[in-house]
C-alpha cells in the first residue's frame, strides 16, 4: 500500500483514538459537579470559542497553503510558455542554430519532467544537471552572430523568452523550498487538542453514541490535518503541482517541428 495512503488512513484513526481516550479519561478525572450544572452558559461559550478558533486557524492555514500551490502552478505555466516561444523562434533560424537550440530546449524540458520533478519532491531543490542544460541553451542563443536582420530579430525574441523562463525557474526554485511557518502549525495543533478536549469539558456522559460521535469528530479533524500537510509544500508531499504544462510543451514541440 502506498505510504501516503497509509498516512491518510492512520492519522485520522490515530486522532480518533486519541479523542476517545481523552474523552473517557477526562470523564473519570473531571469533578462530579461538572457533569450536571445549572449554569451552562459559560461552558457553551468556551466550547463555541474552541470550535470557532479551530476553524479559523485551519481555514487560515489552508488559504495560505493553497495560495502557495497556485503560485507554484502559475510559475510552471509561465516557464513552459516561454520555452515554447524559444522553440518557435528557433524554428525559423538557419542551421546550425535551428537544430542546436531546438534540441537543447527539448532536452531541458524533458529533464525538468523526468529528473527535476522527482528531485524537487525528494530534495526540495532544483537539479544542477538541468540547470547546466539551461545555461548551455542560453549560451547557444547568445552566441548567434548574423548580419541578417530577421535572424537578429529572432535571436532577440529567443533571448527575451529565455529571460522569462529563467525568472520562472527562479520562482520555481523558491517555491520548492516554501513551507508553512512553524507557529501556524503550533496554533493548529493547539486548537486541535482543545477541540479534542471539548467533549470531556462539556460534561457529556460516556455512552456508545457519545463515543461514536467523538470518534467521528477525531476522524474529521485528522482528515483535515492530513489535507493541510498535503498542501504544505507545492512540489513535495501528498499534493504535488502537476508537470502537465511541461508535458504539453513537449507535445507542442512536435507540432512545431
Amino acid at each position: 500500500m502506498d505510504s501516503e495512503l497509509v498516512q491518510q488512513l492512520v492519522v485520522p484513526l490515530a486522532v480518533a483514538t486519541l479523542a476517545v481516550i481523552v474523552f473517557v479519561v477526562g470523564n473519570r478525572l473531571r469533578p462530579t459537579s461538572w457533569r450536571e450544572t445549572e449554569d451552562e452558559g459559560s461552558g457553551t461559550l468556551v466550547l463555541d470559542l474552541i470550535n470557532t478558533l479551530f476553524m479559523a486557524v485551519a481555514a487560515f492555514v489552508v488559504v495560505i497553503c493553497w495560495q502557495q500551490y497556485d503560485n507554484a502552478h502559475n510559475h510552471t505555466v509561465a516557464e513552459s510558455k516561454a520555452l515554447v516561444d524559444v522553440y518557435w523562434a528557433a524554428h525559423s533560424m538557419p542551421e546550425p542554430a535551428h537544430e542546436q537550440i531546438q534540441r537543447l530546449v527539448h532536452a531541458y524540458t524533458e529533464q525538468v519532467v523526468t529528473v527535476e520533478w522527482p528531485e524537487m519532491d525528494n530534495e526540495e531543490r532544483l537539479s544542477q544537471s538541468t540547470q547546466d542544460t539551461f545555461d548551455k541553451l542560453r549560451d547557444t542563443v547568445l552566441a548567434i552572430q548574423s548580419e541578417d536582420a530577421s535572424v537578429t530579430e529572432l535571436q532577440a525574441k529567443a533571448v527575451a523568452a529565455l529571460d522569462a523562463a529563467a525568472q520562472a525557474r527562479h520562482d520555481r526554485a523558491m517555491d520548492s523550498k516554501l513551507g508553512m511557518p512553524g507557529f501556524l502549525y503550533t496554533a493548529l495543533w493547539f486548537t486541535t487538542i482543545l477541540l479534542l478536549c471539548s467533549a470531556a469539558l462539556s460534561g457529556v456522559e460516556v455512552t456508545k453514541r457519545s463515543v461514536v460521535m467523538t470518534a467521528l469528530l477525531g476522524v474529521v479533524v485528522g482528515a483535515a490535518i492530513v489535507a493541510i500537510y498535503g498542501l504544505d509544500r507545492p512540489f513535495s508531499g501528498g499534493n504535488i503541482v502537476s508537470k502537465d504544462a511541461f508535458e504539453l510543451a513537449l507535445s507542442r514541440y512536435q507540432d512545431i517541428t
